[in-house]
């Protein structure tokens, strides 16, 4: 059994003979016919009685009990069938949809509003949910296929994964204006790991970057503050309590908080990725897309 012959049941259903069904189904009466015999043989039951007339020139045809039955469940199934192919074809034209992407704060917060506004302009019949959290936090969702789409670092990579490179930005000291190292140029990590952190909790990239280089350079990171939330992080930093690394696009001109290099420069790389089995929608492109030129 199927499509074809539920259609086939359908249009012998409505039409009340083989001749007019076969018109409307613009295929040959005789294998119309043999659509619906092997149909019966299939299921070992008569669908269609074929006795009584509608006129001089052909039998009128009506269904039996099993014949009334399937073609109650043919009725459902073409309606299903039509609203999935309608579905698919909306979302393969973008009027339907939806984006599921994780994102690490800082993204979330600095570098992606804009564009997310740009995207929605431009495909505002497609739904945006996005899933915010450090990069570990990303990675687990992708790979959990909580997330379709997410922005992870280039150290996150591997074969499982198909992306591309989003941004390059460089990782910079975030300190007061009246902190001690104020006037430096640049900052060695042996002089960031002197002072109070305040820092990102587990699951932040920033965060085990940092870690791992204290512990290379065997020393210990003095941990004062932990939140995950970017602007308590730079009321901390602006008012002397503590400093931090964060991206580049993090501090603006209107921070009372200076944004200082590190000796040497430290550069993160973030790549747009998706799993390589499981290919991405046609919405999910579309955003793909449109970020890597408005990058």
């Amino acid at each position: 059994m199927d499509i074809r012959q539920l259609k086939h049941l359908d249009a012998l259903a409505k039409e009340g003979s083989f001749t007019k069904a076969a018109e409307s189904l613009n295929m040959a009466q005789p294998a119309l016919s043999q659509s619906i015999k092997r149909l019966e043989l299939s299921l070992g039951v008569t669908l269609v009685n074929r006795g009584g007339t509608a006129n001089k020139r052909e039998k009128k045809l009506s269904l039996t009990a099993e014949g009334a039955a399937l073609h109650q469940h043919a009725l459902l199934i073409i309606k299903q069938l039509k609203q999935a192919e309608a579905h698919i074809k909306s979302m393969a034209n973008l009027t339907k949809g939806e984006v599921r992407i994780g994102v690490p704060g800082m993204l979330g917060s600095f570098y992606l509003p804009s564009r997310l506004m740009a995207f929605r302009h431009q495909y505002p019949d497609l739904k945006l949910s996005l899933f915010e959290g450090g990069t570990r936090d990303s990675l687990k969702m992708l790979s959990r296929e909580e997330v379709d789409i997410a922005i992870i670092t280039a150290q996150d990579l591997s074969p499982e994964f198909e992306s591309h490179l989003l941004l390059t930005e460089q990782m910079v000291v975030a300190i007061g204006t009246e902190h001690p190292l104020a006037d430096e140029t640049a900052i060695s990590l042996e002089q960031f790991f002197e002072h109070e952190l305040v820092m990102f909790k587990p699951g932040y990239f920033h965060r085990e970057w940092m870690l791992s280089q204290a512990k290379t350079l065997g020393l210990n990171a003095n941990i004062a503050f932990e939140t995950n939330l970017i602007n308590l992080i730079k009321q901390v930093v602006s008012q002397g309590f503590a400093i931090t690394s964060v991206l580049e696009m993090v501090i603006s001109e209107r921070d009372d908080i200076l944004a200082k290099p590190f000796n040497p420069e430290v550069y993160l790389d973030l790549h747009i990725a998706w799993k390589r089995e499981r290919p991405i929608s046609q919405a999910d492109r579309a955003f793909v897309d449109f970020l890597m030129k408005n990058r």
